[in-house]
């Protein structure tokens, strides 16, 4: 019962309406929400922030298994990734464990019986402590509808990106289990600093 009324009381609009600016993409500043497991009932909590100068996200926070087990920040990317992106770069710090970056067509209805288009995603490993750069193709990405990779066979439109995100799971993209060393137990904080984030078009790949 205490899991149903933690769902029916999580208020995604309020996360939404008090979103933050933080990095540089596609010469827009984007704005990220919180969007964690409480939206199922679930009790992790994200706890994210930016520099003064929006120059590094700090996605940060509290995972708690209980009944649940992750949490994400999204943003909004207005009119879709530009027609020649075909892979992304991200230059981050994290803390050991491996996280999942997401794309979707921001679509509110992400969870549950009601998906009828999928989120993209690639995982993310990271070293504590230790800045990374590392660039992913498009189509490495893996669909998920429904939380569930095997159903879903779509091809990413770059144009038709509308949401971009950042996720630690107990699942990765592949939809198998996110091991304890890369993740954790019980109830674990995280942290992860992402500094920067471009769209990579072919004729940087070539």
């Amino acid at each position: 019962m205490g899991q149903a009324i933690r769902a029916v009381k999580y208020d995604r609009a309020a996360n939404e309406r008090n979103a933050i600016p933080s990095l540089k993409f596609i010469g827009r500043t984007l704005t990220w929400h919180r969007l964690d497991d409480g939206v199922m009932g679930g009790m992790s909590e994200t706890l994210h922030s930016s520099t003064d100068s929006g120059g590094e996200l700090h996605f940060s926070g509290q995972i708690n298994t209980q009944g649940g087990g992750f949490c994400s920040i999204r943003s909004p990317i207005e009119g879709g990734l530009p027609a020649d992106t075909v892979a992304i770069r991200v230059c981050y710090i994290g803390d050991g464990k491996t996280y999942k970056i997401l794309f979707s067509d921001g679509n509110k209805s992400a969870f549950g019986p009601s998906r009828r288009s999928p989120s993209w995603q690639s995982d993310l490993p990271t070293k504590a402590g230790v800045e990374d750069v590392t660039t992913i193709r498009l189509d490495s990405f893996i669909p998920s509808l429904q939380g569930d990779p095997t159903k879903c066979e779509m091809k990413i439109d770059a144009t038709k990106v509308e949401e971009l995100g950042f996720m630690l799971s107990l699942k990765l993209s592949s939809g198998e289990s996110n091991p304890v060393e890369t993740f954790g137990s019980g109830v674990f904080p995280f942290s992860l600093k992402i500094r920067s984030i471009d769209a990579v078009s072919s004729d940087e790949m070539n």
